[in-house]
């Protein structure tokens, strides 16, 4: 049994360097290849091979950005995992529009701290007409003052208000998958992937970049995580946020039982392994991290960390990441 648990041991890793050789020459690994190094690679060795991968296309460089939750509350969707939405008495705070000089002052600080990009995010199926309007001169005002690149994530905008935010200045926009879309159905059921694919397709066909991602730790499978990765590739997207589930009470998550941080290093390196180029950005759930995991991490695939606080839960502080960042060798971009 021994004899044959190394052999084993040797084969799997003999397939990771396999894989890990003909991702860094510039071929796409397999759903099954995929799954099969998130499952049974030794995860030291997989977290290596997935660093290796990421300074091979992304250099030592992390991506950083920044959110303002620009609407907040009283949403009509059912996410079932979001504090935001309307059917779930969660107490999240609720208010229509963050003021200018607010949004302003943030953006002013984190322009000041390095901090490369910057969203304005909103609850709410999409965001129209006048609305869409006031949110387009806070973006004309950011634009103008401060140097940071701009992102939107305003729902499943229709094409007019698409143009809007680009005529005033967002280069970016961000409409998370969540999950994989066998998955989705058991998680909303007021909007649909096809909705948020179709968004995607809009931003870039508008020449805007896209950023789209999910949570993990809902209930779903590796496969299924797999599943939204090949999904992010097939779209082509430019930023892929990975958040980690808090359940939020009052929610129907509220009693979702937290993945392993292990768990959450096999995901990250398979998603680098799927997708070579890309940035995966550290998101929402980073806080219940241990150090330890969050340097793995950040040394085993993943480049681009939102800073801050998060849409309803608390972030990492500026100071404490760059802090981190120093102490792995990565350079801010």
């Amino acid at each position: 049994m021994i004899k044959w648990l190394n052999l084993h041991g040797i084969i799997v890793m003999y397939m990771l360097n396999v894989l890990k050789n003909k991702v860094l020459s510039g071929e796409m690994i397999s759903s099954d290849e995929a799954l099969t190094i998130a499952r049974w690679g030794n995860l030291g060795e997989l977290c290596d091979a997935a660093g290796e991968i990421c300074r091979h296309f992304c250099g030592n460089r992390v991506d950083t950005c920044s959110i303002i939750n620009a609407r907040s509350g009283c949403c009509g969707e059912d996410c079932k995992w979001c504090a935001q939405s309307a059917h779930f008495k969660t107490g999240v705070d609720e208010y229509k529009a963050a003021g200018v000089e607010e949004t302003l002052a943030l953006a002013r600080y984190n322009d000041s701290r390095g901090i490369h990009r910057f969203s304005l995010v909103t609850s709410g199926r999409r965001v129209t007409g006048r609305d869409m309007e006031y949110y387009c001169n806070i973006y004309r005002r950011l634009g103008e003052e401060t140097g940071l690149y701009l992102c939107a994530s305003m729902g499943l905008i229709g094409e007019v208000e698409m143009k809007m935010l680009r005529d005033a200045g967002v280069k970016r926009y961000h409409c998370n998958l969540e999950t994989a879309p066998s998955f989705f159905p058991a998680l909303c059921s007021t909007h649909t992937t096809e909705d948020k694919i179709a968004t995607i397709k809009m931003a870039k066909s508008l020449g805007m970049a896209v950023c789209s991602g999910g949570i993990i730790g809902m209930g779903e499978s590796m496969e299924q995580r797999v599943e939204l990765a090949m999904t992010l590739r097939e779209l082509d997207v430019d930023s892929v946020p990975i958040n980690i589930l808090i359940p939020i009470p009052g929610t129907p998550l509220q009693d979702m039982e937290p993945i392993s941080e292990e768990e959450i290093m096999r995901t990250v390196a398979m998603f680098r392994f799927v997708l070579p180029d890309k940035f995966l950005r550290f998101a929402g759930g980073r806080a219940r991290l241990s150090k330890e995991a969050e340097r793995r991490i950040l040394t085993g695939g993943m480049n681009g960390v939102l800073m801050g606080d998060m849409l309803t839960t608390i972030g990492n502080r500026i100071d404490e990441d760059r802090e981190l960042f120093r102490s792995l060798g990565l350079a801010p971009m």
